[in-house]
Order: C-alpha cells, then structure tokens, then sequence
C-alpha cells in the first residue's frame, strides 16, 4: 500500500500530512523527537484493515507550519486532532492513535469529543492520572531530566551542535534494543533542522513546565484527557522504555480506561519508539483491537 503526502488546513494551520488507504479515518498522532514518518509502518497495514490512515506532522514540525500564536499545550494539540477529524471528513466510526505527545493529545480529545473516535489507542504516555501519581519517583526523575533541560536557552544552542546528535543521544537512551534507527532519525531532523522547528518542540515542554504560552481554551481540551476515557481503548507500552518507565504501567492505567474492552499490553524487547522497533507485534495489536465488532 502506497503511502501519499498532503496538506489540510485546520484549526487555524496548515498540516502536512501522510496518508494510506480509503474507509473511516484514523488519525495517527506522533511524539517527540519524531514525525509522522514514525506511523510508517502501521499506515498501510491500517489501510489493509479498512481504513483512511492519517498521520500529521504536529504543530511546529516542518512541513506543517508554525502556529503564530505560539501555544503549544498538549490541549493545543487535542484540538488539532479534533479540527483535523472534521477538515479530513472524519465521522463517528474514525478511531484515534497516540505516540508520546500524540498520546498526551488523544487523552484530551478522546475524552473532550468522544462522539467523533470509536476507539482509541496510546502508545508509551500511561494516563495522566498515572503520571501524577509516579512522575516523580526517583527513577522517573532521572529519566524525566531532559524535561527540565529544555526549559533552559541552552537547549537551543546544545540540541543543534553536532548535526542533532543530542536526538541520536535520546533515542538510543528511551529505545535501548533499536539496532538501527537510521532513517527515522533523519526523518526526524528533516522536521526540527530550522531553529524556528526546533524551538516549536522545545516549546511543548515549556508550556507544560515552564513559562511558556498558554490558552484557557486549550486548558480546558486539556483539562478533559484527565477523565476516564469511556470509548475501548488500547494501551502499548515498551517493555524497555527508557523514557517512561515500564514499572509505571500499574493498576492506575486500567482505572482511566474503564470501559470493558479496555486492554493494556507491554510489547517485549521494544522501547519508547516500540511502533518501529516491534513493527509486525505492535501493527497487529492495533489493527485486531480497532477491528473488533
């Protein structure tokens, strides 16, 4: 299955995007430091299983443009995810998949419009109630330090040098096992090489931590992916994510994820990026999950 490139706008931006196949919409949402070119696996097998797979370039990364507004909320995101289901035609059967930041966005707009996603699927971000309650364990803490890093100017001048080695540096800590990642990290530089990009990322983390811009609108999207999600949903997590640690996965997930059809699984010898390091495992656990009658 061929996967073809486009632009939508939505929300007030112009998205870029990667698309495979024909049917309800699928939107995939990716993390940092990453791209839509992270769904590359699953987009066609999405499309071998009836769907319109859809994955965005996120706010601020190249090629989808740079919000002049400058909020970078995960509520910001949500939003997108919620203007991208109706600017690409989506309906009450389009299901939702979240890496990472993607994960932290379809919390918030599963739970804020959850008449337009049937189902979900989050990936290596356990819910936000189980993130308060182990974030700051010792172990966490020492994961989470980039977090804190890139509230500083300095990660504008340290990220750069060396060609982005520092997102090399990253992936090889959060996915230990990955022999070689090659060319999702070329993927991923393409989108953060300009300054203006990078800085866009950075300011994810800001806005979460830090001092960076916020909405009262987007905090209320963002408010919502603290409830319960009532649609089935499916969480993944790397067994060896070195970025949020597998010993978070506790009783506290299945507790945000009420519904019945609700299932958590860890994907063995995967890490943070588990969707390219266990392609084959992890495409059949979302395209069985989303299928389910």
């Amino acid at each position: 299955m061929t996967i073809t490139e486009g632009q939508v706008e939505a929300n007030g931006l112009t998205f870029s995007y990667l698309a495979a196949g024909e049917g309800p919409l699928a939107l995939c949402l990716h993390g940092f430091p990453d791209s839509a070119w992270g769904w590359r696996h699953l987009l066609p097998e999405l499309a071998n299983a009836g769907f319109r797979a859809v994955a965005p370039f996120l706010r601020g990364y190249a090629p989808t443009e740079i919000p002049a507004d400058g909020l970078y909320q995960s509520g910001a995101i949500a939003s997108d995810a919620i203007a991208l289901h109706e600017a690409l035609g989506g309906d009450g059967d389009a299901v939702i998949i979240g890496h990472d930041w993607g994960a932290l966005a379809t919390y918030g707009a599963a739970a804020h419009a959850p008449e337009r996603w049937k189902r979900v699927v989050v990936a290596a971000v356990p819910p936000p109630a189980t993130v308060a309650n182990a974030f700051f364990s010792y172990d966490q803490l020492q994961r989470s330090w980039y977090m804190f890093f890139f509230q500083s100017a300095l990660a504008e001048m340290a990220v750069p040098m060396n060609d982005l080695e520092f997102i090399d540096r990253l992936w090889a800590d959060w996915s230990p096992g990955y022999a070689d990642a090659s060319e999702d990290l070329a993927n991923v530089k393409n989108c953060l090489r300009d300054p203006a990009n990078l800085t866009a990322a950075l300011g994810y983390y800001r806005a979460t931590l830090g001092a960076g811009a916020r909405s009262p609108e987007y905090d209320a999207v963002e408010a919502a992916g603290s409830a319960p999600l009532t649609q089935p949903t499916l969480y993944l997590h790397g067994a060896t994510d070195g970025c949020m640690g597998a010993e978070l996965i506790d009783d506290t997930v299945l507790a945000s994820l009420p519904h019945p059809d609700s299932r958590v699984e860890i994907v063995a010898d995967a890490g943070h990026f588990l969707q390219l390091e266990q392609p084959k495992t992890v495409n059949q656990l979302i395209t069985t999950f989303l299928t389910l009658t």
